[in-house]
């Protein structure tokens, strides 16, 4: 039976893998054999939740304040004593309040350390049990025996910080988790299904591949499928990460969680569950959750060692002040005071936290990270290789320039091409009516299209005949193309671009280069990469002017031309090989060994399933200007862990040896409630500080 995790703090909460707590940001514990029957009967109510530690603190901060005011150091300190100072059953009231803030209070701690032992998992849960029980079990023993000297104040105090401490904490980490939380919500609970000519409504679980579904304004699609009536504006910001509606009509896919507009529509399911596109994200979200950085893993070595260090210097420091005849009150202070400083929550929450909140950041900006070690490397990226088609390019053709010859405007040029190729499904013809749409040039009615092979078309527009196609089918027409237009079009056919010419009744109206074109968000995110100091390259399997053409437009440090599929990660190597950490970005099957050899590889979303899982990274956008977004994180994510490991570990270099009590002659000592605020102080600090990374912009200034 595989091997289940659960949380210490919160036994309600069990995942299949390891990670951090939803609740309190604690590292989930193994549970093994039989164990695993405990918690498939579990209570999901079960454990304890944020506002129980804040009502708990209530409570014990009520019992505290007597406790605190009828103890010897409010006396000493205030110079005053409360009425009944000296009754003598006053030290079985203290035991009676002492015990139910240590069983009330301190059970939390205690049940913790038990399923953190039962794990063979020592950590802080273990040592706030200990410290609380060590005070404890010495002060019902002073009281017993008759001894003035009881640590009832110390232990109150301590475990009334440590559950304010917590609370606070899970504050911080609850508004820093539920990523897959969140996601799941996308999705509807029911669906309209049409069986039969009959609609009824079923659980969106019951439905089935091949089922047609109805989608009313406003609602959301509950499967992957296809519209086949009706059209409307979706809403796919759970894709695109912007709320811009995207026109949908009969033939075009839909996805699971997306927000219909004002329109009815009848969809087709073709994946439903594990294979929806929603799915997907959550399973990465997942995976990423799971999955653990260099930091996160020093993290939680040291977190053990910490551990280890707090027990044997607790002991040591025990031990020592008993040897010194300094007696077992003051020992046994010490050896709380120790075992409170060196809890290793603040240690155990530094890296998983911010590595949380910049996975759901991630999201959130348009990409997903799979293995939090791929955003850890980004940081250290000298190169970024761009596979060309797709990325850089839309991958379609598109119009570049529209060359009129003389008595003629770019409208006349396009009016008779897009009038003629309105009646052609030709790629190229398609880009040229596209372009007349964009510019809102009237179309004319066409007649009589014929297509010519290999050459172009002719028909009639309006009362006029149109040729449209290439040099070879102008030479054959006898139609005459001035110098000054040729010239133009040379050069454009150099650089790659392939030129249609236009005429009419016998005559030049103008010429067309079409592209495949560049898209805008490529000139935007190779400058911000210039700016992080990161140089880029391009491979492409097109010609040596093609791949110059869009290097130079773009801006491009170098590029590769002519490569073959399986050359790709060739070029990596060899970038490699000159000492550059190279992330490489690609969209097909043909890219998977390369985003494999790729110290960093990120994946087209709208690519393959091979590529996708080839990469750490993957852009559901297919938006490059997510690269640099990338980058600029995962420098962000490193800045916050080492700060964290700081705030989490620094103190301890001063507070230890205060705690054990090297000052003392000095008259310098930490009390264990001291020691308390300092160790909860230190883990807030972590929490507050990781929070901070959600208000740091990503956008590359």
């Amino acid at each position: 039976m595989a091997t289940l995790y659960t949380c210490p703090m919160h036994p309600n909460i069990v995942r299949e893998t390891p990670g951090m707590c939803p609740e309190c940001g604690m590292s989930l514990v193994p549970v093994k054999g039989e164990e695993h029957k405990e918690h498939d009967t579990i209570d999901k109510h079960a454990g304890h939740h944020t506002e129980d530690f804040l009502r708990k603190f209530w409570v014990v901060l009520a019992l505290t304040v007597p406790i605190l005011v009828y103890s010897e150091i409010f006396a000493v300190a205030f110079k005053w004593q409360p009425p009944y100072y000296d009754y003598i059953g006053l030290p079985y009231v203290m035991l009676v309040l002492g015990s139910i803030i240590f069983f009330y209070g301190g059970s939390v701690f205690l049940l913790g350390a038990y399923r953190e032992l039962r794990a063979m998992l020592p950590g802080m849960m273990t040592l706030i049990a200990l410290a609380i029980t060590s005070a404890y079990s010495f002060s019902v023993f002073s009281v017993l025996t008759g001894s003035e000297n009881t640590l009832f104040w110390e232990l109150s105090t301590l475990i009334a910080i440590m559950l304010l401490g917590h609370w606070i904490e899970m504050k911080a980490v609850r508004g820093a988790q539920g990523a897959l939380k969140e996601l799941a919500k996308l999705l509807p609970d029911t669906a309209e299904v049409v069986r039969d000519g009959v609609t009824t409504t079923i659980s969106i679980s019951e439905l089935r591949v091949g089922d047609h579904v109805l989608v009313r304004p406003g609602a959301k699609v509950p499967a992957d499928g296809i519209i086949i009536e009706g059209y409307s504006g979706m809403d796919e910001s759970i894709l695109t990460g912007e709320s811009k509606l995207i026109s949908k009509g009969v033939g075009t896919e839909v996805i699971a969680g997306s927000i219909n507009g004002d329109g009815s529509l009848t969809v087709e399911v073709k994946k439903i569950g594990e294979g929806t596109f929603l799915a997907g994200v959550m399973r990465l979200v997942a995976e990423a959750e799971a999955s653990k950085s260099r930091l996160q893993i020093l993290s939680d070595r040291a977190a053990l060692y910490l551990t280890v260090i707090a027990v044997v210097a607790g002991t040591a420091t025990f031990v020592a002040w008993i040897f010194l005849d300094s007696g077992i009150v003051f020992a046994t202070e010490r050896l709380v005071a120790v075992l409170v400083i060196t809890c290793p929550h603040a240690l155990g929450l530094a890296v998983p936290l911010v590595a949380s909140i910049s996975t759901t950041m991630a999201a959130r900006s348009g990409f997903l990270v799979r293995k939090r070690i791929a955003l850890e490397s980004a940081r250290t990226i000298d190169i970024v290789l761009f596979d060309k088609t797709g990325t850089l390019t839309n991958g379609a053709f598109g119009v570049y320039e529209v060359i009129p010859a003389s008595s003629f405007t770019e409208i006349d040029v396009l009016q008779k091409g897009a009038g003629l190729d309105q009646g052609s499904e030709h790629p190229l013809a398609k880009a040229i009516v596209k372009e007349a749409g964009k510019r809102k040039v009237a179309l004319l009615p066409m007649r009589n299209f014929e297509r010519v092979a290999g050459k172009g078309a002719r028909g009639d527009v309006g009362v006029e005949t149109v040729l449209v196609g290439n040099k070879a089918f102008m030479d054959e027409v006898t139609i005459v193309v001035p110098d000054e237009i040729l010239k133009k079009t040379n050069l454009f056919e150099s650089e790659g671009k392939t030129v249609i010419f236009v005429a009419v009744s016998g005559r030049l109206v103008g010429a067309i280069a079409l592209a495949d074109t560049i898209r805008e968000e490529s000139r935007e995110a190779v400058e911000a990469l210039r700016e992080l100091g990161i140089r880029t390259a391009m491979i492409t399997g097109d010609s040596q002017d093609v791949a110059g053409w869009v290097a130079k437009e773009l801006g491009i440090d170098e590029y590769f031309a002519r490569v073959l599929p399986h050359e790709k990660s060739e070029k990596v190597k060899m970038l490699q090989a000159k000492g550059l950490k190279v992330a490489m970005v690609g969209d097909g099957v043909n890219d998977a060994p390369a985003l494999t050899q790729a110290d960093l590889g990120i994946a087209i979303g709208a690519g393959t399933n091979v590529a996708i899982e080839s990469a750490g990274i993957i852009l559901v956008k297919n938006d490059p200007r997510d690269i640099p977004k990338i980058i600029r994180l995962s420098q962000l994510t490193y800045t916050k862990m080492i700060q964290n490991l700081f705030w989490a570990t620094g103190y301890n270099i001063v507070a230890l040896p205060l705690a054990a009590g090297v000052l003392f002659s000095k008259g310098v000592i930490l009390q264990p409630a001291v020691a308390a605020v300092f160790m909860s102080l230190s883990t807030v600090i972590v929490a507050l500080n990781a929070l901070l990374l959600r208000r740091r912009s990503l956008d590359i200034i």
